[in-house]
């Protein structure tokens, strides 16, 4: 069985670190696997609230804050709102993969698999001229083959796992020497489950209110915060930069930048930092065959 991953030294002496990271999944998030969503008008709207309207809005709070972010961005969604992303590098965020239609590794074949990194590589080079170092995979469903498709094409890190608290070098196989670094996340760290519905889609049509999602979010980063650990907040802008809710992730950035022992940073930054700690490579370990009844 492989050890926890143990925990890590911060910059400058912090105790833990912090991310506000972004998916700009757009229309690709409902159309893969579906693609008869296409021909539901209300569907496409909802979804395309994100790039149009809610990227704008975070961005002016991620500026406010002076907070630099993760935005995972599928090939698909550079294609169809360029401008959007290029917004987004202008800014100074870190544009990492995200797919190009959204697809679940776990859910195609290694040759698929393959062309879909290349794809969402070719588009996020066409369209704002950035090669990502950083991949989240898209459902946090990454194959067991994923590390090693994604060192062979440069990446830095991965942050699709959830077995530590804490950053730690995943090794391309189990007991491999060569690895990239992962930076897990977490479900009650994610604003789908709080926010998303969409019906015959997602959802069971229960939709928390901004304050309690604020408060999960909130209690989650002072557990992770008293453990050393790297607390990331995955939000959607078709769901958090909707008004209201947007108000009370500005609260939370307000509370995050004012904990002076907490490093608030792009995953980017963050992937650097734990590369140059020269942590031994561990795995999680695959479950192998299962006993027969």
């Amino acid at each position: 069985m492989t050890a926890a991953a143990g925990p890590v030294a911060w910059p400058e002496g912090k105790r833990a670190a912090a991310s506000f990271t972004f998916d700009v999944d757009g229309e690709s998030a409902v159309l893969w696997g579906s693609p008869q969503n296409a021909d539901r008008m209300s569907v496409v709207s909802h979804q395309a609230y994100g790039p149009l309207v809610g990227v704008p809005r975070l961005l002016g709070l991620l500026e406010r804050h002076r907070i630099r972010s993760t935005f995972f961005v599928p090939g698909y969604t550079a294609h169809r709102y360029p401008a959007v992303v290029r917004d987004i590098v202008a800014a100074g965020h870190e544009v990492a993969h995200h797919g190009y239609l959204h697809e679940q590794p776990t859910g195609v074949g290694a040759q698929e698999e393959a062309d879909n990194l290349d794809r969402g590589l070719a588009a996020l080079a066409e369209v704002a001229g950035v090669r990502p170092v950083g991949y989240r995979a898209p459902m946090w469903d990454l194959s067991w083959r994923s590390p090693a498709l994604l060192a062979e094409r440069g990446f830095l890190y991965d942050s699709s796992l959830m077995d530590a608290d804490a950053p730690y070098e995943l090794a391309l196989t189990p007991g491999a020497a060569t690895s990239i670094v992962e930076i897990p996340i977490q479900w009650a760290l994610d604003d789908w489950e709080q926010y998303c519905y969409l019906p015959d889609v997602s959802g069971t049509g229960l939709i928390e209110t901004p304050r309690k999602a604020r408060e999960l979010w909130q209690g989650e980063f002072e557990g992770l915060r008293s453990v050393g650990g790297c607390w990331v907040l995955t939000n959607h802008p078709f769901l958090s930069g909707r008004p209201a809710r947007a108000q009370q992730l500005d609260e939370l950035m307000a509370h995050v930048v004012s904990c002076t022992d907490v490093w608030t940073a792009s995953l980017e930054e963050v992937a650097t930092h734990v590369r140059t700690l020269g942590l031994p490579p561990r795995s999680v370990d695959h479950p192998g065959d299962l006993p027969q009844r």
